[in-house]
């Protein structure tokens, strides 16, 4: 019985959730990283198998850009596990559902017929902002919001379509924010349940199910695949990254997974009011968020 006891015990200290330890030293790196630069800057990361962070502004407030989408993929994997939508649901793309900016399907002809998972996978990896529209009318944008909440997230919010006027009363911050708003700690937390595969309510976890692993395997083959890699992936080409950008002029901000040797990182950098606009692959923000997801990772590795 004693020994059992003990195996029981010690069981229950490997199951424990790990938690967060501030690393000082590596947040010392970062904000020298930092210091020169012209711009907002806000970073958090976590190292998922010791549970050490890294955090920098991380409940600071930002513009999320496109990294928003993030929210409307999870919120299409809990829809579809909750039997409300599948992915071989039907989209029909007509010529007022095209908007400017990132993507392709802007340039197609219509009508169009296209499946949610084809909406997904080109709001994912071409960022493509019609198909972000097409999902967002068939998820429902107020069920995003609730969503967020539900996660217990206060301070990210998608505030409209992409390229469209608000369709509905939004919080008095909305022009500040554009698109939608958050902080690097509240959407490393969006990503980070991809990386476990949690789609249960907070403070109840539980071992994710056959379907549920599909589904987030779906996801992260998306994000695996998409296709800027100026700023997290720059410096790292041996490791595998999932990751999800988002960029306007004076904005530019990534939020990844990195699959490094001693187990996945979750890293979410936010740059904001920026000197330099630029649209080059050498954008003083890229090269300083690729610095920034270096050090972390060299520095937990």
């Amino acid at each position: 019985m004693r020994t059992a006891l003990i195996v029981l015990t010690l069981f229950a200290m490997l199951a424990a959730p790990v938690s967060a330890q501030q690393d000082a030293a590596l947040d010392a790196q970062l904000q020298a990283l930092i210091a020169s630069y012209q711009g907002n800057v806000a970073v958090y990361a976590v190292d998922l198998r010791t549970g050490r962070t890294a955090a920098i502004d991380a409940d600071t407030p930002v513009p999320t850009a496109s990294v928003i989408k993030l929210a409307i993929l999870f919120e299409a994997l809990e829809q579809i596990r909750e039997g409300k939508v599948r992915f071989r649901d039907r989209l029909t793309m007509v010529k007022s559902d095209q908007v400017q900016g990132s993507g392709v399907l802007q340039f197609f002809d219509t009508p169009m017929s296209l499946t949610l998972k084809d909406a997904l996978t080109m709001m994912i990896t071409q960022s493509d902002n019609t198909a972000t529209n097409l999902v967002i009318d068939h998820l429902g944008l107020a069920n995003i919001d609730r969503r967020i909440r539900w996660l217990g997230l206060h301070d990210t919010w998608l505030y409209k379509k992409v390229f469209e006027p608000p369709s509905e009363p939004v919080p008095a911050d909305q022009p500040r924010f554009g698109l939608g708003k958050t902080t690097a700690r509240e959407m490393a937390s969006i990503m980070q349940r991809f990386a476990t595969c949690d789609l249960n309510p907070p403070g109840r976890p539980a071992t994710p199910t056959q379907q549920e692993r599909k589904l987030c395997d779906a996801a992260l083959f998306m994000l695996r695949n998409q296709s800027d890699q100026e700023s997290i992936p720059r410096y790292l080409s041996t490791l595998r990254v999932a990751n999800k950008t988002g960029a306007l002029d004076a904005v530019r901000n990534d939020v990844g997974i990195v699959y490094a040797a001693n187990g996945p990182i979750v890293i979410s950098l936010f740059t904001n009011d920026n000197h330099d606009t630029s649209w080059t692959v050498d954008n003083a923000a890229y090269l300083l968020m690729a610095r920034l997801a270096w050090t972390i990772v060299h520095a937990w590795n």
